[in-house]
């Protein structure tokens, strides 16, 4: 069994049209999946950074929070989150996250193909 140390982090700035930075931790290679999980990562939000709105095509995404507290967009529903909340959104639909607390916002991430 492999232990992964080595983590590639990427900072995007106004990611999806959201606000600031968004900096993504990612765990684990899609290759170790082959394919069917695209994203395994960590992401932080810092006060008043933002995901923008966008829709899933062929693959759902799966949000865990660890800390931090914000407002969820839930195909234009908006919701509050906090830690140990967990969200999900399947293929043809739409979410946002927004970091609305004083802390950063951390959740882990996991996008798994539909094929």
């Amino acid at each position: 069994m492999p232990i992964f140390t080595e983590k590639n982090i990427t900072v995007c700035q106004n990611r999806f049209g959201g606000k600031g930075e968004v900096h993504i931790e990612h765990l684990l290679d899609e290759q170790v999946y082959n394919g069917k999980v695209t994203m395994y990562a960590k992401i932080t939000l810092k006060p008043g950074c933002s995901l923008g709105y966008h829709q899933h095509s062929g693959n759902s995404e799966t949000y865990a929070f660890l800390s931090g507290s914000g407002l969820y967009n839930n195909n234009g529903e908006l919701v509050s989150i906090t830690a140990g909340d967990t969200t999900f959104t399947p293929s043809g639909e739409s979410h946002a996250i927004e970091n609305t607390g004083n802390d950063n916002l951390i959740f882990m991430a996991l996008i798994v193909s539909d094929n």
